[in-house]
């Protein structure tokens, strides 16, 4: 089995429009551009884009975020080990693109993943997110939302606030490091956004979304979508004019913006992982992390999901273990 190039890989990804945006050849460019190396492979009517990254010296990992795609994942196993043994992998992480069940058990037939993977306490993207159902009219949209979430809506329209499609990058980075300081979390560099807005933005599949007040700016994001669906990856807002509740109507001018590319559903993209009731029962009780967020993401009426996995598939155990108590360690040093 050849490596696809991403043309090739792109006319694969025909088969299956709502491919998960993080398996697009879009996004295996970004993140080749940052120092990832990226082999994209097919066998019938499966495959899987991959990222292999160098953690430490001599200890690679390769990565399928939001994959394989397609059915009959036994058919590609075979072929993605051969690759990770050539390239010296140490192991391989899988996160689907499923979601478990309410009783826990997983979307996937038992025979997409194979006896040679295991659970993993590692995951790379969120496990739990909140995904809003935008279908119907927007007033039934609005009336899935909590009423608070719909009244400061209403009143940043009151307030003067005007939600506009935006290209500057620059005004977006400002506003992201001025989040990072607030909140406390790290960001990446300019030239990344800029890149994903450029990569994206020339496919119809990103919008940059920018909040202001009299000029100013206030709030903004950046939405993409892939197929009926979009994710909320990146947002920023400035400490000045919070009372005008500019996030607010820049969110629900993201989720028109979705509507209008055809898409049914709207990832937020991310929330503390643990079940609804704690989640309800502790959001006005924490601060950091993801917690902030809930309270924020909760009001947009959207239905909570956890993640499938992650799983992985060990190459080298003896480094694996290694590796595990370094991430460990570091985890609980940060």
């Amino acid at each position: 089995m050849s490596e696809l190039s991403p043309s090739e890989w792109d006319n694969f990804l025909t088969q299956f429009p709502n491919a998960h945006i993080l398996q697009t050849s879009a996004w295996g460019q970004l993140k080749a551009d940052f120092g990832w190396q990226v082999v994209r492979m097919a066998v019938q009517d499966c495959g899987a884009q991959i990222l292999i990254k160098q953690v430490l010296p001599g200890i690679r990992f390769a990565y399928i975020p939001k994959g394989p795609v397609g059915v009959n994942w036994h058919q590609l196993w075979p072929e993605i080990d051969k690759f990770c043994n050539r390239t010296k992998c140490i192991f391989l992480k899988i996160e689907p693109d499923t979601w478990k069940r309410e009783n826990d058990e997983s979307e996937l037939p038992g025979k997409q993943i194979p006896d040679t993977l295991r659970p993993s306490n590692h995951s790379i993207q969120p496990l739990q997110t909140l995904v809003i159902d935008i279908t119907g009219e927007e007033s039934q949209i609005l009336g899935r939302m909590k009423q608070k979430t719909r009244y400061n809506i209403n009143l940043a329209l009151k307030k003067d606030i005007v939600v506009k499609p935006h290209t500057d990058l620059g005004t977006f980075y400002n506003l992201m490091k001025i989040t990072g300081q607030r909140d406390q979390f790290g960001i990446h560099h300019l030239t990344y956004y800029q890149r994903a807005f450029d990569l994206f933005h020339s496919r119809g599949q990103c919008q940059l979304l920018l909040a202001e007040y009299e000029g100013s700016p206030l709030s903004t994001l950046i939405i993409f979508k892939n197929g009926n669906r979009a994710w909320y990856f990146y947002g920023a807002s400035s400490n000045i004019h919070r009372d005008r509740m500019p996030n607010y109507l820049l969110q629900w001018e993201a989720i028109r913006w979705a509507r209008s590319q055809g898409c049914i559903e709207y990832d937020l993209w991310g929330v503390p992982d643990v079940d609804l009731p704690t989640l309800e029962a502790n959001f006005n009780k924490h601060n950091s992390g993801l917690w902030g967020v809930y309270r924020f993401k909760r009001g947009f009426g959207g239905e909570l999901r956890r993640s499938d996995g992650p799983w992985d598939r060990i190459y080298n155990p003896m480094i694996y273990r290694l590796y595990s108590i370094w991430l460990k360690y570091r985890n609980t040093e940060g």
